[in-house]
């Protein structure tokens, strides 16, 4: 038995594919485990092949992550500004071409695909790391040379390259766990869950152990081992990623079809015409104006022909991204889409800020490295809880069960913000606006409120001072603070001051953890929809805006930190993070419940 996942019937022209229930291959699976020399098989095996690859992509995109971060923090004098402006080129540059790369990937054959995100990926790490090498062992020198512009050239260089090289990684991404996983699974759609959690529980595995690697190297040597390091795992892991895909290329016929496209303007040309029919085609219908409708393309073109071939260029670049925002808006799984995009636009994770904060409070380092180790292990059972939910339930249930996990579990955080021990202080916000008008009235003034100071000195005591003023940002200057894997650890933190209470801090971060088994089931359920109904031929250009989106909304959360920078303000990001979490979630039940709705009709029927 089989479920037909009809492409074109889901906005995407794409072609019929058929999708088959878990139980087909059931018995010929268990067959093949029980005959000598199975695992032999399964070793040469694709899925294999695939996850080996995938770990050794992984374990290089964590380290470079990290160990860019430090470098940029190390060659600006400790200072966090090149580090920001990485991040706000990477964001920027994924959230303007990421429709681009995935029409990239659609119009190209897989394995060209793979093979050329492959080498421009690891050779831009690698070349990126021969110049931080070079940055690092010749700095004054270089510092000397053209007034020091040099040094500004190398800075750009190494940004670009960097940006270059994530770019890559996300074509990669969408061609391998967006693509490729749907091919090798035969369309079967248990088969896809178990490949796609196993894949996820590499990337968590890989997320902790990858930056202490190179951190350690780092620590014991030098940046410049660290970037020797660096350099030599992206050369040997081009070479075995690139041999494993090319077998898997070989072994697996049907990577080698994709639908008619090769001719790469005239299949633009269809899927734009294809996009835009549904909302033409009402207006067109029994008009008189029709027969005017050439003339105006025909003017169009001429206009566009009398254009520079750059501006023609740019032009059709231009219609690319619209095109592929149009096919992204028009998915029956957008709102599950917008929805996960939603849940970045947190501060409930274990990145820089939340740690940052964390010290803030009072977490020792050790502490808090173990507080992420138990982090990942609740990750990895959110894998494994939607592997059964999903064989049990359904795969629209699913989402709809871990989404109400997630919720549940985030109701810790909102409770944090009131709790004992919390330094929330919005009378902290209005005197920032009162700033801009006039300049706040002075403690000490007489008839300045003597009661509103003794609060203010209670709540005061719920804040962990960094050695500084009252109104530490939660990321104090690069001098004071070590970066390893996201984490932020303080070297100048004050021993023998603590808060009051520890039962703000405590639902915090009970309330990060236990939500991760619901995000990451979740994650997987959107990807799961994503993988079976979008066309094959629009794939890549549909993940593609995915990832912008997703990108999009992680830079509004970095812009509400920067809009509340200290921790008195943490309570309020708190609460705008489980609100637009919320709206994600919402949007999902909403496509869950058209979802439903669509099948009872189609039983019906």
């Amino acid at each position: 038995m089989s479920l037909r996942a009809d492409a074109s019937e889901s906005g995407g022209g794409g072609v019929v594919v058929e999708y088959e229930s878990e139980d087909v291959r059931e018995p010929s699976v268990k067959r093949s485990r029980s005959q000598p020399g199975s695992a032999l098989i399964y070793l040469r095996g694709p899925k294999f092949l695939i996850y080996v690859s995938g770990a050794l992509s992984m374990w290089g995109d964590r380290m470079w992550h990290f160990a860019i971060s430090v470098f940029l923090i190390e060659l600006y004098g400790r200072n966090l500004l090149l580090t920001a402006v990485f991040g706000l080129v990477v964001a920027g540059s994924v959230l303007l071409v990421g429709a681009l790369i995935g029409d990239w990937v659609d119009r190209n054959p897989r394995n060209k695909v793979a093979h050329a995100s492959l080498f421009i990926q690891n050779v831009s790490v690698t070349v990126c790391s021969i110049v931080l090498m070079l940055v690092f062992s010749y700095k004054q020198w270089i510092e000397q040379i053209w007034d020091g512009w040099l040094t500004v050239v190398c800075y750009t260089v190494v940004i670009v390259l960097a940006d270059v090289a994530n770019l890559a990684s996300t074509a990669l991404t969408i061609a391998i766990q967006r693509d490729w996983i749907v091919v090798i699974t035969g369309y079967n759609r248990g088969h896809l869950a178990g490949m796609n959690a196993t894949m996820r529980r590499i990337d968590q595995v890989t997320n902790i152990l990858a930056p202490l690697a190179v951190g350690q190297v780092m620590t014991l040597a030098s940046n410049v081992v660290g970037c020797g390091f660096i350099l030599g795992w992206n050369v040997v892991s081009l070479i075995v990623e690139f041999f494993f895909l090319s077998r898997v290329y070989r072994i697996v016929p049907a990577l080698s079809v994709k639908p008619p496209g090769a001719d790469v303007e005239e299949a633009c040309l269809q899927g734009g015409a294809r996009r835009r029919q549904h909302v033409t085609s009402g207006r067109a219908r029994g008009t008189q104006g029709l027969p005017e409708e050439p003339s105006e393309r025909s003017l169009s073109l001429k206009a566009v022909a009398g254009l520079p071939l750059c501006f023609q260029r740019l032009r059709q670049l231009l219609g690319t991204c619209r095109d592929g925002w149009t096919a992204y808006y028009q998915q029956d799984v957008f709102l599950a889409g917008m929805g996960l995009a939603f849940l970045y636009t947190t501060v409930l994770g274990f990145d820089c800020i939340t740690t940052g904060y964390a010290y803030t409070q009072g977490i020792s380092g050790s502490l808090l490295s173990l507080l992420m180790g138990v982090s990942a292990i609740t990750g990895l059972l959110g894998t494994v809880m939607f592997t059964k939910l999903r064989k049990a339930y359904g795969l629209v249930n699913t989402g709809v069960i871990s989404s109400c996990l997630h919720l549940g579990c985030l109701l810790l955080c909102v409770c944090s913000v009131f709790a004992p021990g919390s330094p929330m202080d919005l009378r902290l916000l209005m005197a920032y606006a009162d700033n801009s008008s006039a300049s706040p009235p002075s403690p000490a003034a007489p008839g300045g409120g003597g009661g509103g100071g003794r609060m203010a000195s209670q709540r005061e005591k719920h804040s962990y001072p960094l050695g500084g003023g009252s109104n530490q940002p939660l990321l104090p200057d690069r001098s004071s603070i070590h970066w390893t894997n996201n984490t932020v650890l303080f070297d100048n933190v004050p021993s023998g001051t603590a808060p009051e209470s520890y039962v703000s801090i405590i639902l915090l971060f009970l309330g990060v953890i236990t939500a991760r088994v619901g995000l990451w089931s979740f994650d997987l359920t959107v990807t799961q929809l994503l993988q079976e109904s979008i066309g094959e031929s629009e794939r890549g250009v549909v993940n593609g805006v995915q990832s912008s989106m997703n990108y999009l909304m992680d830079l509004l959360h970095f812009i509400m930190v920067i809009a509340a920078p200290q921790p008195q303000h943490f309570g309020v990001l708190v609460i705008i993070s489980v609100l637009f979490i919320t709206a994600g979630h919402t949007m999902y039940f909403l496509y869950a419940r058209k979802a439903k709705r669509k099948s009872r009709q189609r039983r019906d029927t």
